[in-house]
């Protein structure tokens, strides 16, 4: 029963440091998909909560490397980068039967948010860029006996939301038409798309043993919609001085996790999990004229009009910690995560270690509150132009960055009876 108690004390206060390790790492991932509600023991519970994240990338050396359309070698040649952002997560868990259980959840897995600013030399390439989600999900599991334990067959689904909106300078506008246009270029795009989960999990109650193997399948944003806003720039080209309707396509990635943890002395637990996500699917996207909607929309194709260039490599993260159960009413927990940075040679998601801890308050029987920190390290490294599938990319800047810090808080609350 110990090892129990610190399970759903302890453990559960860890999501929050797990969240922290994907805070500027991974591709655009930030909290990532969370089932473990499902596995509380309670009949019906309900869990609400916010993770708050603060990381602090700084550019430095940037250049303008493509002067063409203006040189802005004469801004400045560092910037701060990053905005902190909260991520909110709300879950409903039912125990239907002895063997049956569900959870509904609302969460946003994947984002960012960039702002340069327009005064770095860099600001041709962007100057601000932000990508939300939401999604909602609904998973279930039926177990049965099996040896020593319980096994657990896991599937459901979800629907998911995407937004974005990236802004650059086109072009330095000279005088005297800068006192009419700032040569600032605009997208925004919104799309959505449906998903699914399945996996397996194996559990000793005993011996608060659990692993779990979880497959999240891809998101196709097949009906990619938006607009492209050049009214900032002087009609002297095509679509200049125009608002563009556009359209595209993309996917958001596939992952497989596993995670194990198992009691290890009574009232301490160990834990820990890998995590593979399918982020090199997301290299560039195109977005081309709704007018030409019908035609083959590609990178480098006649119709684009402009792209998203990511140019990620798949992403790993590794973490694991100790429980404990200090009590009757509090636990604590602490944990160290790796998560490999999904950028390699162009933009700035770096490798990211973070030391997570945290402690769980259960002052009654139903209620919960969990209370966790973070900080990590965000790796050096420098971006420039990178060549895929026969196309430059980054041609337009490039700058580098040092190791940085990346804070987070997170508090939730749970609910059972």
């Amino acid at each position: 029963m110990a090892f129990s108690v610190a399970l759903r004390g302890a453990f559960a206060l860890v999501i929050g440091s797990s969240f922290a390790s994907a805070a500027f790492a991974g591709g655009l991932d930030r909290s990532g998909y969370d089932i473990d509600l499902l596995f509380d023991k309670g009949r019906y519970v309900f869990e609400s909560g916010v993770t708050y994240v603060m990381p602090d990338r700084k550019l430095k050396n940037a250049k303008d490397t493509d002067p063409s359309d203006g040189n802005l070698n004469g801004r400045s040649h560092s910037t701060d980068a990053s905005e902190n952002y909260a991520m909110p997560y709300v879950a409903f868990k039912i125990g239907i039967t002895d063997d049956l259980d569900c959870m509904a959840d609302y969460s946003q897995p994947f984002g960012g948010h960039l702002n340069e600013g327009l005064n770095w030399a860099g600001a041709n390439n962007e100057s601000e860029v932000k990508v939300s989600t939401n999604n909602y999900a609904a998973t279930c599991s039926y177990k049965f006996d099996a040896g020593p334990g319980d096994l657990r067959l896991i599937g459901g689904g979800f629907y998911q939301e995407v937004s974005g909106f990236k802004s650059r300078l086109v072009s330095v506008i000279p005088a005297p038409l800068s006192s009419v246009y700032d040569g600032v270029g605009s997208l925004d795009v919104d799309g959505h798309g449906w998903g699914w989960r399945a996996g397996l999990a194996y559990e000793i109650p005993e011996y608060a043993f659990r692993t779990s193997l979880v497959y999240n399948s891809r998101v196709k944003y097949d009906n990619l919609k938006g607009s492209v806003d050049l009214t900032e720039l002087p009609p002297i080209r095509p679509f200049f001085g125009k608002l563009t309707s556009v359209f595209g396509s993309a996917d958001a990635p596939d992952s497989l996790e596993w995670k194990v943890q198992s009691g290890i002395a009574p009232d301490w637990l160990a834990f820990g999990s890998v995590k593979w996500t399918n982020w090199s699917i997301l290299q560039s996207i195109a977005l081309c004229p709704t007018s030409t909607r019908g035609t083959s929309c590609k990178v480098g194709g006649a119709t684009e009009l402009t792209s998203l260039d990511l140019l990620y490599r798949d992403g790993w993260t590794i973490s694991g910690g100790i429980g404990h159960k200090f009590n009757d009413k509090w636990s604590g927990a602490v944990s160290l995560g790796w998560d490999r940075g999904t950028s390699d040679g162009y933009g700035m998601n770096s490798d990211t270690w973070t030391l997570g801890a945290g402690v769980a308050y259960k002052p009654t029987e139903h209620v919960q509150f969990n209370f966790g920190g973070a900080l990590g390290l965000m790796t050096s490294g420098k971006s420039g132009p990178v060549t895929r599938g026969g196309i430059v990319y980054g041609n337009d800047a490039s700058y580098s960055f040092g190791n940085d810090l990346v804070a987070a808080l997170q508090t939730s609350m749970k609910v059972s009876f």
